[in-house]
């Protein structure tokens, strides 16, 4: 059962993906404007323009070259940047590295911090600590990602505490990885961003089966509370967590397009942003393909955590 479930779940995602790549695909065909033209600019002629057209098989109907364009994205190939005439791939590569380790550092500080803080709040309900953690998490699920950006920076790099750096520089040849410090405060508001929700999402679930009559039960056996806690609770209660963690991941996909704005910060938000201004089409479309694949798989992977972490789909299957 656990495995039809799983199986399901990756099926709709991937038939979302193939909706999506469609509508992505199709809608850029609408836009004004000939992609020869824009990749050749001044130096356009006719003959130019034929050539580019075979090369990019403009000639070809619409559901073929969809197919053809398709068949691309699974071998990395996303078209030609009609603002540099180069391959997309090489221009949004390391973009794309530099954008995942972010989310993927900020995912590792807040998820385990979000879950173990909402935990604890559960446990200390009522008292001055589940009052404080309450308070200052729906503060922050309040705040816009900019507005803690900008407080950071104030805050940190430039009037009070003037520690860290304000933005990115990244020197020729080097990785964003290479210094650690300008990494400090993109990661920390996206920390703070993200934790309050899982904070909140956990204190409540986690207080709804601290509650149930199957905990209750176990305590009035004499099941140790740490037992009752890791084997009762907190599996019945990962399950919804997990969904508010894949929001959250996914919304780091496209949330952190404003954080890499603030902070100059090499990733797939500067390079959206770029290509938006140079109306690089094919660039917009394979970042935004890009990020439409993190949404999907994030949340693949929360379904089947869910699913995983739920003692009842493990019951029928064993029965």
């Amino acid at each position: 059962m656990i495995l039809r479930l799983i199986a399901r779940r990756l099926a709709i995602s991937v038939a979302i993906l193939l909706v999506v790549s469609m509508v992505i695909f199709f809608v850029t065909l609408l836009l004004p404007g000939d992609p020869a033209q824009a990749i050749l600019g001044q130096q356009a002629t006719p003959e130019r323009i034929a050539a580019i057209h075979e090369q990019m098989n403009l000639n070809e109907p619409a559901w073929k070259r969809y197919l053809l364009w398709l068949g691309g994205l699974f071998v990395g190939d996303f078209g030609i940047s009609a603002a540099t005439s180069q391959p997309v791939a090489a221009l949004i590569g390391e973009r794309v590295g530099a954008s995942l380790f972010l989310m993927v550092a900020a995912a590792i500080i807040s998820i385990p911090v979000g879950i173990l803080v909402g935990i604890w709040s559960a446990l200390r309900r009522g008292r001055a600590t589940d009052t404080a953690i309450t308070g200052i998490s729906l503060v922050l699920a309040a705040l816009p990602e900019f507005v803690v950006g900008i407080a950071l920076v104030a805050l940190f790099a430039t009037t009070v505490f003037p520690i860290l750096p304000a933005v990115t520089m990244q020197p020729p040849g080097t990785q964003v990885w290479d210094f650690p410090t300008q990494l400090i405060l993109p990661v920390l508001v996206l920390v703070l961003v993200v934790t309050p929700y899982i904070v909140r999402m956990m204190r409540a679930t986690m207080l709804e089966v601290l509650d149930s009559g199957y905990v209750e039960m176990a305590r009035l056996k004499g099941v140790p509370e740490r037992r009752v806690i890791m084997r009762h609770a907190l599996p019945h209660a990962i399950g919804p967590v997990a969904q508010v963690i894949a929001i959250q991941l996914a919304w780091m996909a496209g949330g952190v397009v404003v954080v890499e704005f603030l902070f100059r910060y090499p990733g797939l938000g500067q390079a959206l942003i770029e290509a938006v201004n140079y109306r690089d089409v094919m660039v917009v479309v394979a970042i935004t393909m890009i990020v439409a694949a993190i949404y999907v798989v994030v949340n693949l992977l929360a379904d089947i955590v869910g699913i995983l972490a739920n003692p009842k789909l493990h019951t029928r299957g064993g029965n």
